[in-house]
């Protein structure tokens, strides 16, 4: 009977061993990777002391704020027509506009969203 024991430890220690064994040789594949496949950080240089100052950038354009009532209005309205719930279920706290710098399966997905 002791020795079934004794087979089960020894079968239980090397599982264990062969387990974290391979463990560490994907870490060190990992590492390796890592080393070989990023992009060395540049180096930041210190900055000179200047004798004169720059000159100063122009200060931008004030741009007029607009009103953004209406705009949110006709968007809580289409949202609440493509969900078939009243507009008045609806709060719209913030809106942002999509860039066309999407990958092309996210303008895909997008478009097949709203074709239904």
């Amino acid at each position: 009977m002791n020795n079934i024991y004794a087979q089960g430890a020894v079968v239980s220690v090397i599982g264990l061993c062969t387990v974290f064994l391979v463990l560490a040789i994907l870490w060190g594949v990992l590492e390796l990777m890592r080393v070989f496949f990023t992009a060395p950080k540049k180096q930041t240089k210190p900055a000179k002391a200047q004798s004169a100052p720059a000159p100063a950038a122009p200060a931008p354009a004030p741009v007029a704020v607009a009103d953004d009532g209406e705009l949110i209005a006709v968007l809580t309205a289409a949202i609440a027509a493509s969900l078939n719930r009243p507009a008045s279920s609806l709060n719209i706290r913030s809106y942002r506009k999509v860039g066309t710098a999407a990958p092309a399966w996210n303008q895909v997905a997008r478009r097949d969203n709203l074709i239904g």
